[in-house]
């Protein structure tokens, strides 16, 4: 009966003290790495080129995008031979 309890009481432990490492690591300073100086321009980069090749794809290179044939299959003049 005492077991559950004692881990109840352990796991909240745990718990509190991981969140206290968090909030003291959340209140100290840290200076601007790599991904904070260029992490925006880089996925805006990413993007933008994403969108030149597709557009240049879309528009450019001649792929039949499988159009609908409504309105330009005739059918061929019978034959009776």
């Amino acid at each position: 009966m005492m077991f559950p309890l004692v881990r109840n009481a352990l796991s909240s432990l745990r718990i509190r003290s991981i969140q206290q490492m968090r909030a003291r690591q959340s209140h100290s300073k840290h200076s601007p790495d790599f991904h904070d100086k260029y992490g925006d321009i880089i996925l805006a980069g990413g993007t933008a080129f994403c969108v030149v090749v597709w557009v240049f794809t879309a528009t450019q290179v001649g792929i039949k995008w499988n159009p609908s044939p409504v309105g330009r299959a005739t059918p061929k003049e019978w034959n009776d031979e």
